[in-house]
């Protein structure tokens, strides 16, 4: 399909005002997000209170998305983006108030806060996953998914830095407010782009079975199959670890919230490139290579962080650790998702990717569980040794499995 003959007119325009909304409601959620997170840090000190809160935000994905699958596949699109927002925002502004009225935050007001982020996060995460396709030229598709991803790693390298300045001059009972400010803005914005229907828009909902379709779907392509498993796997070692990063740089490196935020705006600025490289040049014939690629890059780059020394010297090349392993972040997420939109029917996608996303996310909060008694015994940088590794391990994985190395190579065969 060519840009001329694509269903829908000026989708560039299109695209790019979609992308425009992402980027305004996304850094405004996201500087939010990191004052909360820095403000339990500061406040506790506790690992276990940080992945607590980093576990709180990944369950509704777990146990959610399959449900949620359904819906994105016979649901407004429209809907299913403002209505999240618009719940996020409210419960933001409840927050705001108790803060402004108690001078403190209840911790258990925080938890249920970040609980329904997340919530509608796991709406709207399908959501924008499964409508790409439908909103660009099926050649354009990799690329577009690069320049989502450099939209989202922009927001991480701003996020932090503004974070920490706002952090440090505003309350945090009125800097919760940005999060209504930028709810605002990506509603309006949304309201302005096309976003195309599925021809099944008017279908009867069926949970369970449109829950079982879904699995059937990912369980039948072995390829994919595979590699989800593998990635449950990843999820398992690696997000311990990253639910360490601001008491990794506060506790084992003595650093500041500033150089917490250092950090975060680092490895965006890593993603940033990468994305900004598929974004731009996006066409592999076998996009299983980089993918293989960035695995190693990030394992080895993970494992190295572990070892360094706790000092100034030590966090200068953990500073460098995390640019590198951001460079390659973008090739193994995006270039996946990229094949996963590939592989099936837009009217499917949904319940293949709620299935996808939760059994990817599954095993985080497994690993979260021991992840703050692991930090508080061993210390956290013990998190990324196991986090290096075991990313090592599932490369091999991939590498050693037909199946999953050739995956793309035979994708493509049948696209064409």
């Amino acid at each position: 399909m060519s840009d001329n003959t694509f269903a829908i007119p000026n989708w560039r325009k299109n695209i790019y005002l979609f992308l425009f909304g992402q980027f305004m409601s996304g850094i405004t959620s996201m500087v939010v997000q990191y004052a909360i997170i820095w403000y339990l840090t500061k406040e506790t000190g506790s690992a276990t209170v940080l992945s607590f809160a980093t576990l709180l935000g990944m369950l509704p994905m777990v146990l959610l998305s399959p449900f949620v699958g359904p819906f994105v596949d016979r649901t407004n699109k429209k809907f299913l983006l403002i209505v999240p927002d618009i719940i996020a925002a409210i419960f933001a502004i409840i927050l705001s108030i108790v803060g402004i009225i108690n001078k403190d935050f209840p911790l258990w007001l925080i938890f249920v806060s970040l609980l329904v982020r997340s919530i509608a996060q796991t709406f709207q995460m399908p959501t924008i996953q499964s409508i790409m396709p439908t909103m660009v030229p099926k050649e354009q598709i990799t690329k577009m998914n690069g320049q989502l991803g450099m939209v989202q790693s922009a927001n991480m390298i701003i996020a932090p830095a503004l974070g920490a300045f706002l952090f440090s001059i505003v309350p945090i009972a009125y800097l919760i407010l940005l999060d209504v400010v930028g709810a605002i803005v990506g509603v309006v914005i949304i309201m302005f782009v096309i976003i195309p229907e599925n021809p099944v828009y008017d279908e009867k909902i069926h949970v369970l079975s449109d829950v079982k379709f879904g699995l059937d779907q990912l369980r039948g392509n072995r390829g994919l199959w595979y590699i989800t498993l593998m990635g449950t796997a990843f999820t398992l070692l690696f997000m311990p670890a990253a639910s360490m990063y601001p008491l990794m740089t506060m506790s084992y490196f003595h650093g500041t919230v500033a150089q917490a935020g250092i950090i975060e705006v680092v490895y965006s600025v890593g993603m940033l490139a990468g994305g900004a490289v598929i974004g731009f040049f996006g066409n592999w014939s076998d996009r299983m290579k980089p993918i293989l690629n960035s695995i190693w890059v990030m394992g080895i780059s993970f494992a190295i962080s572990g070892v360094l020394p706790g000092n100034s010297n030590g966090f200068l090349w953990f500073v460098a650790l995390n640019t590198i392993a951001g460079l390659a972040t973008p090739f193994f997420n995006t270039l996946l998702m990229a094949m996963i939109q590939e592989s099936y029917p837009p009217e499917n996608l949904g319940r293949v990717l709620g299935i996808l996303n939760s059994l990817m996310s599954i095993s985080g909060p497994v690993g979260l569980v021991f992840a703050g008694p692991l930090a508080d015994k061993f210390g956290v940088n013990s998190l990324f040794i196991i986090g290096g590794i075991g990313t090592l391990l599932c490369g091999l994985f991939v590498l050693l499995v037909p199946v999953t190395r050739n995956y793309d190579k035979e994708l493509q065969k049948k696209i064409s």
